[in-house]
């Protein structure tokens, strides 16, 4: 055992980023315009909407 030596451990390589031309344009663009908005979530058009309003009591029972 080594008492009082301490070791550095060796550093991990950097990784090299490539040039991506969407990544530069996509950057751009946020810079000219700004950020995009939100993702909006869109129900399935291919559901059926429910035949009967959910009661007061399911609605407190799926709170909880």
């Amino acid at each position: 055992m080594d008492h009082g030596v301490h070791r550095k451990m060796a550093r991990k390589k950097k990784k090299i980023k490539r040039f991506e031309a969407v990544q530069a344009v996509k950057e751009l663009a946020r810079e000219r315009m700004g950020a995009p908005p939100a993702a909006k979530v869109v129900p399935h058009k291919k559901k059926d909407p429910e035949k009967h309003k959910s009661t007061l009591g399911k609605l407190l029972g799926e709170v909880e």
